[in-house]
């Protein structure tokens, strides 16, 4: 009866994975604040790519993780570069089973952890990152991806993108653009999930923890330069955001159940102090609650299971 009323369902196809690949990695690489999370070769991604397609989830999100960054992040533009040669490792082996999605930013491939280059000065030069962003999304492409995620929260990131992949014959790739990304506290895992080299923060262009109408400013400017759907990011934080969000742009919703709200849930379940695989379930019904109709998270497969 419970399950016949229900008004929010989770199913396995409303869930994308994210994954972390390790240039030259002979085995994978735990992330021990994410249990149970690794740091793949290329070899166990595409089988965990296979694992996701057979079990149904809506997609795969890749994240490179390189041996050598310098100043501009050059590794994200090189084709022999670990995420291009990774999105075409997965595209090959289940491009046709579910979209293949990759991070397109530098603060995996720079040695100062910054999402953008930095001028003199050592501020975030945004223009002249987003002439890489318009490069990194042609290589991105050339490897045969069908969304890519501008998740550096750069002014007009969406609209450099977008021309560029239509002016050189991509227009079947999409983009889901992480439009609400917040400066929050609980990046922390992932920053070890990436080898970030982050010193400071990154406050000068992700968005005040306290500001929901400007959340939804940005995800409206995203749709209007051609974001296919837009992303909230954190999710558990921000739920009031992806409602508002959900409720104000004619595309796609997609929310990132991050690295802390991971960390969180696994260390309280390590403890003996919730039941792990309720709460799973009890927070992904809350993001899709709040309005979200794509959540990526570390859980999917787990989740697809539970489902």
């Amino acid at each position: 009866m419970r399950r016949l009323v229900a008004e929010t369902h989770v199913r396995p196809g409303q869930l994308i994975l994210p994954v972390f690949v390790r240039e030259q990695a002979t085995e994978p690489v735990p992330i021990t604040s994410m249990p149970g999370v690794v740091q793949h070769t290329r070899d166990s991604l595409r089988r965990a790519a296979v694992e996701a397609a057979e079990l149904g989830l809506g997609g795969i999100m890749l994240f490179g993780v390189p041996l050598a960054k310098d100043a501009t992040g050059s590794g994200a533009l090189d084709p022999a570069g670990i995420l291009n040669v990774a999105i075409a490792d997965v595209v090959a082996e289940v491009g046709d089973a579910f979209p293949v999605m990759s991070d397109l930013c530098l603060d995996e491939f720079t040695d100062h952890g910054h999402c953008g280059v930095l001028d003199e000065s050592g501020q975030i030069d945004n223009d002249a990152t987003l002439e890489i962003y318009a490069q990194m999304a042609l290589a991105h492409a050339a490897a045969g991806v069908d969304l890519v995620g501008p998740s550096g929260m750069m002014d007009g990131q969406v609209g450099v993108i977008r021309r560029a992949l239509d002016a050189a014959g991509h227009a079947q790739v999409g983009i889901l653009a992480y439009s609400a990304k917040y400066a929050s506290s609980f990046y922390g895992p992932f920053r070890e999930a990436v080898d970030s080299s982050l010193q400071g923060d990154r406050r000068t262009y992700q968005q005040d923890g306290g500001n929901a109408r400007e959340g939804v400013r940005e995800a409206l400017l995203d749709v209007a330069e051609g974001a296919d759907i837009v992303m909230v990011k954190p999710a558990l934080a921000y739920l009031d955001v992806i409602t508002a969000v959900r409720a104000a742009v004619p595309v796609p919703v997609a929310a990132y159940n991050i690295s802390g709200e991971y960390a969180m849930v696994e260390a309280a379940a390590a403890n003996g102090w919730i039941d792990r695989e309720a709460a799973i379930i009890e927070t992904l019904t809350s993001i899709r609650r709040a309005g979200a109709d794509v959540i990526l998270t570390y859980w999917a497969a787990e989740a697809a299971r539970l489902l």
